[in-house]
Parts: C-alpha cells; structure tokens; sequence
C-alpha cells in the first residue's frame, strides 16, 4: 500500500480510561438523553435547536459561544432544547482543506490526530461540565465515533457518507438520536434506506470485533437541499417537501417518523443569512399544520460568534473558518424569535 504508517494510536478503551467521565456528569448526561429521547419519539413537544459553528476550529471560541447559549438556554427551556454543534470533524467535498479539530488541532499547524483525539475529548468534556450540555457531532468516521461514544447527545450522518454502509450500520449501534441526511443528489429513497437500516439490527465488523446491534429507533432525517443537474443547490425546507416527507414516512412503516431541518448548505445555498429565514419558514409550515409539527423536530442551524467565514490564518476571533455562519447577535434574536412564535 502507498501509506506511511506514523503510529499505532490508543483504542477508545483507553482514552476513555484515562479521560473517564465523573458520575455527577454521567447523571446529567443522561437526564439530557431521556428528554431529548421524549422529544424524538414524541413523548415531549419540546422543539430542537441544534445549533453552533460548521467546525468547532478552537476551544477557547467554541467554549464561549456554548456559555453564550447556555443563558439563552434558561431563558427558552419551557418550549426549545439546545443542542450545541461541536463538529470535530469536517467532510470535505474535493477532499482539499481543513478537516477539523480531529485532523487538526491547531489548525495552523500540521495534523496531528494522537492530540486530535485528546482535543475533541476535552472540548466535549468541558462543553459537559461547565455549561451542562452534551452536544452533536458528525460521524464522518465510523471507527472514531467510540472516542467520544460516552459525551454525545446527537450524532449526524452527513450526505455524502449516508450511503456507506458502514455508516448505517454503525448507526444501528448508537444509543441517541442518529441524523441520516438526504444524499447531495437529493433521492430521498436513499434517506430512507438508510433510516431503515439504521432501526434494525445486525451483525457485522466493527474495530476489529464481530458485533451485533440492536437497532436505533431514534434513526432520522434531516434535510439539507441538494444539488441539481445542472449544479446549483435546491432547497427541500418548504411546506410541500415537508408534507411530502410525512407521506413518506406513513408509507414507509419506520418507527418514530422524525426530522430535523438543516438551514444552511445547500437548503440555503449557503448564504448563511437566509437562514434566519428558513427557520422562520419551517417555523411557520409546523404551526400550519399538526402533522408536520409532529413529525419536524427542531432545526440545525450553523452559527458562532462573528458573522460569516474567514481564511485560515486570518485569526478573527470566533469567525468560522469553513462555512460561513450567523454571528451571535443574530442567532440570539432567531432563539427568541423561535421560541416565541412556535405554536
């Protein structure tokens, strides 16, 4: 093979060994997944607002917008549940840039994936103990996901990974809500093959072991737009997409029909100020209509401290470095502005 094998890095059983979480955090861990568990099976009507920077690029930033969050938090827990976006690992389209804190964690500085692992440790550790929330994370590595197995509240499977099956399968084994995004394309068949995946159990390889799972029924959607043939992005956000999803769901027999809308990529054609709009939107499609307010359960949403994107090196302090996202005086009004208009 045409690899340089660097080193041999720790299994998870032996960071987690050495981080280990403190009981008093596994008890609010867990009171965190039992509500967010009543909201996607229905039992709670409470709205989800996954909410933070496209890539958590810097600790000490990240760690200040989740503080910001959890005051607003306080302020909406009556009819919002925030689950802050610490995405340690980002996907790249041409496979070009910077991948995250996992890959890097200075992002001015070579990968490093030993202190990778540490740092995205560490931040969803802190994100936990000091402000009380566990968060969401993508799962762009199957095999990594077990490194943070015991912090995460929400785990996405983004659109370009949801046709691995290695993914859905993995999916399968995961204790709190899984987020299957609808691929670039936009076949929402393929969405729902592997949601259907993902709730059912199987055997199959995992680090090594031969495993079994034994379904996830919090497997979901999310809605993301996609790309047409001719390339430019489409949105599926709108009220139709949402009543069409619904039928789907009800033809489908799955159990828990639930989605998250995604405002950015390409439902916004990633203009991150639509999204502001689009929130409003679906917003409005739920209090319209019961059976979308039933099966929509909050949105994601991409946003930090400073208003837009900026280039590596640049070091504006809390500016994404990936994706442009809403600042923070923005977001706050949109939490408000949410938790006061839905029904």
């Amino acid at each position: 093979m045409n690899l340089e094998f660097l080193r041999k890095l720790p299994v998870p059983q032996q960071i987690k060994s050495r981080y280990p979480l403190k009981p008093e955090l596994e008890k609010v861990r867990d009171e965190r997944a039992r509500e967010i568990a009543d909201i996607f099976s229905g039992e709670s009507d409470k709205f989800i607002l996954i909410i933070g920077p496209c890539s958590a690029d810097n600790k000490e930033a990240v760690l200040d917008y989740v503080s910001r969050l959890r005051l607003v938090q306080d302020e909406v827990k009556d009819k919002l549940f925030i689950i802050p976006r610490i995405y340690t690992n980002k996907p790249r389209t041409t496979g070009d840039g910077y991948k995250g804190m996992l890959h890097q964690p200075n992002p001015d500085e070579t990968p490093d994936m030993l202190n990778g692992i540490l740092a995205i440790r560490e931040l969803h550790t802190c994100a936990l103990r000091d402000y009380g929330f566990t968060c969401a994370d993508e799962m762009l590595y199957p095999d990594n996901y077990r490194y943070l197995s015991d912090l995460l509240a929400y785990v996405a499977v983004g659109a370009r990974s949801v046709e691995n099956q290695q993914h859905r399968l993995t999916a399968s084994g995961i204790e709190v809500p899984v987020g299957m995004k609808n691929p670039t394309s936009g076949d929402l068949s393929i969405m729902m093959n592997s949601i259907s995946a993902a709730q059912h159990k199987h055997t199959f390889i995992y680090r090594g072991w031969e495993v079994v799972s034994q379904g996830n029924p919090l497997a979901h959607a999310i809605m993301r737009g996609y790309i047409d043939y001719a390339g430019k992005s489409a949105s599926n956000y709108h009220y139709e997409d949402l009543v069409k999803l619904n039928e789907i769901y009800l033809e489908s027999g799955l159990a828990n029909p639930a989605a998250i809308i995604d405002t950015n990529h390409a439902n916004s054609g990633k203009k991150y100020l639509e999204q502001i709009r689009i929130a409003k939107d679906v917003v409005y499609s739920c209090n319209h209509n019961k059976d979308i307010r039933k099966m929509v359960k909050g949105l994601m949403i991409e946003s930090y401290i400073e208003d837009g994107a900026q280039k590596i090196g640049e070091h504006i302090y809390g500016k994404s470095i990936t994706d442009p996202c809403l600042g923070w005086e923005k977001t706050k009004d949109l939490i408000l502005k949410i938790a006061d208009t839905l029904e």
